[in-house]
């Protein structure tokens, strides 16, 4: 083979050919693109990449939840990605790896989507429950949390009732990979009778003072359908997400939440976007129910137990005098249909302390998801570790 001619090494550590070629050029932008993603997946405090889908387990029930731990990066390569392995052909063979992982990751969901789809809706939603089904028995880790978790808000509830309740669950979350998937078929005609509005005076009163829409919201019930629904009825809205690991699967996904004029913020530009977007009177929805690490988690009552809870919500109602209200889309089993529940404004605590109104409001908002949970605790995300950072020196919960 010929010679690729003089080469140098850039700020990168990646050799390049002084006359570079096509062919080089695009292998080394391949790596350096797979080392830097692989980077920030190590730098995470778990000391791991995260799953595309979000950072905990349970997002294993949505169609994006395909993750990095599941396919694995070769240990030489994890190496190669933190710097003490960095031979050449190393990092050409990391970029590979990330560029078979994203591929199929990316094939999966397609797949998925697709498939679940075409089915009669019916057919969809059972289908759903047997993959939730067979994760309640290939995921027992998920299940000890869970259950743990139940233990945690309901004390006072028989073990075989929690069992049960958890059950009930997995089989909810598998219909809502159906549905999901089924979203781009979704018309105003077609959901006439699958889905209603209560409350919606609430929300368009806060809407028209102009001043901005928060909505708190979480994993409660249908929640990625709520906001394509509350788009497709003519009112979209900005959506706060974390970016997803694989872009291929990253642009599919929110091109789905976006078909009706949806918009995301991605967590990474949180503060801006989230100011920005109340600037202009935008409604901006946020699940407020995931664990959080201090500083941007204050910690706030939760179901009797203090948790780790974002304060970000907080900070922009105070500073903008957007409105803020609950928001939720769940299941009626006694009307066989979904039910976009607004709840009224919730009253903002003022006083001259700033970092205690944060956290009082903090609360509020965080009791506000707890009364949606008690209401329907079958439809909420109990297999995620709510209660995993702790206030110093505390055990851990889990």
């Amino acid at each position: 083979m010929g010679s690729r001619g003089p080469t140098a090494l850039n700020a990168d550590g990646f050799r390049h050919s002084i006359r570079p070629d096509p062919l080089s050029l695009a292998r080394d932008f391949a790596a350096l693109r797979a080392r830097r993603r692989l980077d920030t997946g190590l730098s995470r405090k778990t000391g791991d990449t995260v799953p595309f889908c979000g950072r905990f387990s349970a997002a294993f029930f949505h169609p994006t939840a395909l993750s990095s731990r599941a396919l694995g990066a070769p240990v030489l390569l994890r190496r190669a990605a933190a710097g003490s392995v960095a031979p050449e052909y190393t990092l050409a063979g990391l970029a590979l790896a990330v560029f078979m992982r994203e591929a199929l990751e990316y094939a999966f969901v397609w797949v998925l989507l697709n498939g679940f789809a075409i089915l009669p809706r019916p057919l969809a939603w059972r289908l759903g429950a047997g993959i939730g089904a067979a994760a309640w028995l290939a995921v027992p880790d998920l299940r000890r949390t869970g259950l743990r978790n139940l233990e945690m808000a309901f004390p006072e509830m028989p073990a075989a009732e929690r069992e049960r309740l958890l059950r009930r669950l997995y089989g909810h979350l598998g219909r809502q990979l159906a549905e999901f998937c089924r979203m781009p078929r979704y018309t105003r005609e077609n959901t006439r009778g699958l889905i209603r509005y209560e409350g919606l005076e609430h929300y368009l009163a806060a809407r028209a003072r102009s001043q901005g829409v928060l909505i708190v919201t979480g994993h409660l019930g249908a929640w990625e359908l709520s906001s394509f629904w509350h788009s497709l009825m003519g009112y979209p809205m900005t959506m706060v997400i974390r970016r997803l690991d694989n872009p291929r699967v990253d642009r599919l996904v929110n091109g789905i939440r976006c078909l009706h004029g949806n918009r995301v913020v991605h967590k990474d530009d949180f503060a801006r976007g989230l100011l920005a977007a109340m600037r202009q009177g935008e409604t901006v929805g946020i699940l407020m129910d995931t664990n959080m690490t201090p500083p941007q988690g204050a910690f706030v009552p939760f179901f009797g137990t203090q948790a780790c809870t974002a304060s970000g919500l907080a900070r922009v109602a105070l500073r903008t005098g957007a409105a803020v209200l609950p928001g939720f889309l769940v299941w009626e089993a006694a009307e066989k249909r979904y039910v976009l529940r607004f709840g009224e404004e919730i009253a903002l605590v003022r006083t001259e302390e700033d970092e205690r109104d944060v956290i009082e409001n903090t609360a509020r908002f965080t009791a506000a998801i707890e009364d949606a949970i008690r209401r329907c605790p079958d439809q909420w995300l109990w297999v995620h570790r709510r209660w995993k950072t702790r206030p110093a020196g505390e055990p851990p919960i889990y």
